[in-house]
């Protein structure tokens, strides 16, 4: 067997739809109130899963695990129009989450001899012609200095456009599909950030090139080593690498995308169905709260990778605590360290995905919003109610201050 992510108000249509919807709680797949588990009830949760929708978010799924057990929750609706609540159970895009599984994938294969950590990228995918200074772990690292092939910016600030990830142009391609040589190639054609290991720049590039170093090394489909390697020994039955499929299996909360067109008419499309083939290996990813926390905490339980390589994993590069595919976290006094990893898909969905260093801690979910080409307002909220809603389980009554 191998080694085995101000209070601001909601926009005039999803304040008038979502009236009188919000009270969380336990849910069953079709939202139904379920039978509270003995104990559960757990107010401070509940007011901070509620917290997301007051901001703007249209619908929210919590799962926490902690010494006081599982608590699962929901806020908001599954669909504009309806009352009905997003399914605690349901699958959602995790979009940069799944970094994390692709850094683990990579670092397996480094446990088994099959790629050096420290080797140069070029090595293993001559094709390209990339520099060769740029080794694995930079591309883990986000240190290479690749552009990123949904734009960048210039050292002196100018934006650089890519392949259309927001705005109306998204939106009109957002069923297309891409193939991770075509993005990579792309990425290639424009000059690099900086020199290789000199600085940290968040770039999806970095994900492509090791999927596409996966699937070299392994002569397998990045899908079919994902399930091999994480899928199937976990049972993570809801999860799954989408390739071209645009539409969630459900059941889901449906995200929305909202625009003015050339009229200066508002516009609200559900853009639930989207292809992610657009962020191969960097943000591609179907999964559900259940299944991220079985994968967050086998991962830092030690059921996945080696303890050096999990250690290797975790040394936060100092300028923005990110390690190999995870971010390094100080809540704070009282609260500890956290491990973690946040996502969102172009537009519509966010996921969480957090841990303790022994993985006996965790907090998992997915929000849901009616987002803008500026990435709409409740979305610049995101980080804030996460992490007053980790602390909660985290720090406790600590988190009150």
């Amino acid at each position: 067997m191998p080694w085995l992510f101000q209070r601001v108000a909601v926009t005039a249509l999803a304040a008038a739809l979502l009236a009188g919807t919000a009270t969380p709680g336990v849910a069953t797949a079709d939202g139904r109130p379920a039978p509270k588990a003995a104990g559960q009830d757990r107010p401070e949760l509940r007011k901070a899963t509620q917290a997301f929708v007051d901001a703007g978010f249209t619908g929210v799924q919590v799962r926490v695990h902690d010494e006081r057990g599982e608590w699962v929750g929901s806020a908001g609706v599954r669909k504009l129009g309806e009352s009905v609540k997003p399914p605690t159970n349901g699958r959602f895009w995790v979009g940069s989450n799944v970094k994390t599984f692709t850094a683990t994938l990579v670092l397996q294969l480094v446990a088994e001899g099959a790629i050096g950590l420290d080797a140069p990228v070029a090595g293993y995918l001559p094709e390209f012609g990339l520099d060769r200074r740029i080794t694995v772990r930079m591309l883990l690292q986000h240190t290479s200095g690749l552009f990123n092939y949904t734009g960048d910016f210039d050292p002196d600030g100018a934006w650089v456009p890519g392949i259309a990830a927001t705005g109306k142009e998204w939106l009109d391609n957002r069923f297309r599909s891409y193939q991770p040589e075509e993005l990579i190639r792309l990425a290639l054609s424009k000059s690099a950030r900086f020199e290789p290991g000199t600085d940290q720049k968040y770039t999806n590039t970095n994900y492509t090139l090791a999927l596409l170093l996966i699937e070299k090394v392994t002569g397998r489909s990045y899908a079919e080593e994902m399930r091999r390697r994480i899928l199937r020994p976990l049972g993570l039955k809801g999860t799954l690498v989408p390739g071209n499929r645009t539409r969630l299996p459900g059941p889901y909360a449906h995200g929305y995308y909202r625009y003015q067109d050339a009229a200066g008419q508002w516009k609200v499309v559900d853009v639930s169905r989207q292809n992610l083939s657009l962020l191969a290996g960097a943000g591609d990813l179907v999964s559900t709260t259940q299944d991220l926390h079985r994968f967050f905490s086998a991962l830092n339980g030690g059921k996945l990778l080696p303890s050096k390589l999990l250690a290797e994993m975790r040394k936060p590069h100092p300028k923005m605590g990110y390690g190999l595919g995870l971010f390094v976290e100080d809540l704070g006094p009282n609260c500890g360290t956290a491990l973690r990893h946040n996502g969102s898909p172009p537009h519509g969905y966010g996921a969480l995905m957090y841990s303790s260093p022994d993985g006996r801690t965790t907090v998992t979910g997915s929000v849901t919003w009616v987002d803008e080409a500026t990435r709409g307002p409740a979305a610049k909220e995101f980080q804030k109610l996460v992490d007053s809603l980790v602390k909660e389980v985290f720090c406790g009554r600590q988190a009150a201050g």
